[in-house]
């Protein structure tokens, strides 16, 4: 991976919607994530893929802040979202700061995680309407929106219960959008799915791609997907960085014997 790619530095973070610099995280003496740097731009699609137990979850979960770094940086947007400024040092961010930061990213969990006890329109007015103090009229206007394209106008007033899977998966999805993030986070989201529901929910996120600027970085074990979708593709093993590539390269002539061995898995597997 170039230097230019890993570590952008300084004003240069600003060009950049993602950008780790150093970053490591442990869970007790296990090193999940090691000192490491990745960047990603405006707009781009980028899929970590690798193992189990790699870190890419991890990623996903330090730029929700639902995990905090160890070591090193995370800016969003131009802003550290870890860390502020406090007498010309870097301190670890409060809460208020992680919340203002992180209202400019999105994320779809494999789960799902919707309300069970609110309705389809609750779900996704539920945030717009705390978060960034939309009112409930425009709030409802975005849902309705956000429903007709995933293709589920008419169950705008279901509950969760009522919906199959696939489904849930895609009101988790227009609910993310419904923040208009700048930042789409999805986490394995066709793994809980029947395989029959996973193609119209990939689908889903290929035309979200196709019709917005949003940045989106992907864990997926679809390789199909990963490599339609993808700018980048970077494999992930022991909380490294060990390729980063455009799909085509990295699906066709893979440099590392570890990412030959993982793709061949996963092809046997599917």
């Amino acid at each position: 991976m170039s230097s230019e790619l890993s570590q952008p530095t300084g004003e240069a973070t600003r060009d950049w919607m993602i950008v780790f610099e150093g970053v490591e995280k442990r869970f007790g003496d296990h090193v999940v994530l090691s000192e490491l740097d990745f960047a990603v731009r405006p707009g781009e699609h980028v899929t970590l893929i690798g193992p189990s137990g790699s870190g890419k979850t991890t990623i996903l979960r330090l730029l929700m802040t639902l995990e905090k770094v160890n070591a090193g940086t995370i800016h969003v947007g131009g802003e550290c979202l870890s860390h502020v400024r406090r007498n010309d040092q870097l301190v670890p961010a409060d809460e208020k700061h992680c919340r203002r930061v992180r209202k400019k990213i999105g994320m779809v969990f494999q789960q799902f995680n919707l309300f069970p006890n609110m309705t389809v329109r609750g779900n996704l007015i539920e945030a717009p309407t705390r978060v960034l103090g939309l009112s409930k009229a425009e709030a409802n206007a975005r849902a309705e929106e956000l429903l007709e394209m995933v293709g589920l106008g008419e169950k705008i007033d279901a509950h969760p219960t009522q919906l199959s899977g696939g489904q849930q998966q895609r009101v988790a999805i227009a609910r993310a959008l419904a923040m208009r993030p700048d930042v789409l986070l999805l986490d394995e989201v066709t793994s809980a799915l029947d395989p029959e529901l996973v193609a119209g929910v990939l689908k889903l996120l290929h035309d979200i791609g196709e019709t917005t600027d949003i940045t989106i970085l992907c864990v997926t074990h679809e390789m199909g997907f990963a490599r339609d979708f993808s700018h980048r593709v970077m494999m992930f093993d022991g909380g490294r960085v060990i390729e980063d590539a455009a799909p085509e390269e990295l699906f066709t002539e893979p440099r590392q014997q570890r990412t030959r061995d993982f793709l061949r898995a996963v092809l046997e597997r599917h």
